[in-house]
């Protein structure tokens, strides 16, 4: 298998990095891979939202649950969807961007804003826009680690071949 395959089978969120800035070609890399995510009939009905400010972020994680990452990140970056988006557009950007952050060393963690109507004021951000995503990114500490989980579910469980 190739080196991008074992990447996919084994990307795990990462919540605790290095009180550092990520560099400004790391998060350009980053919001690349976000910027040439497939999109359905290529509409890429998003833009994305760069929290970097330290006190910007703490107020971005009361927004939402179990936000400790963002708190902790070097950058998070939240995922708008614009008029005529679909969330499914959106977890493929965050997943690009979390694909190419591990390729280049950057840890990362998906968030949900529970409180999205907060979130889209916080952000300034028009009514017809929604703030549901976010991604926290920071470089691994040296004692980060996925946290453990029960593996995946069997394959039996989960796969179906021409009907439910």
């Amino acid at each position: 298998m190739s080196d991008f395959y074992e990447q996919i089978l084994s990307l795990r969120a990462i919540r605790d990095y290095e009180k550092r800035p990520l560099s400004s070609e790391d998060l350009d890399a980053i919001l690349e891979a976000a910027r040439w995510t497939g999109s359905s009939k290529n509409r890429q009905d998003w833009s994305f939202v760069v929290v970097t400010d330290h006190d910007r972020l703490q107020g971005l994680a009361e927004c939402g649950d179990f936000t400790q990452p963002v708190r902790d990140s070097a950058v998070t970056i939240v995922l708008v969807r614009e008029p005529g988006g679909n969330d499914f557009d959106l977890g493929r950007a965050a997943q690009n961007m979390m694909l190419a952050a591990r390729a280049i060393g950057v840890a990362s963690c998906p968030i949900t804003l529970h409180r999205s109507a907060e979130a889209r004021q916080f952000l300034g951000l028009a009514s017809d826009q929604e703030a549901r995503y976010a991604v926290a990114f920071g470089y691994p500490s040296a004692d980060a680690a996925p946290r453990k989980f029960g593996g995946r579910k069997d394959r039996a469980r989960v796969v179906r071949y021409d009907r439910g």
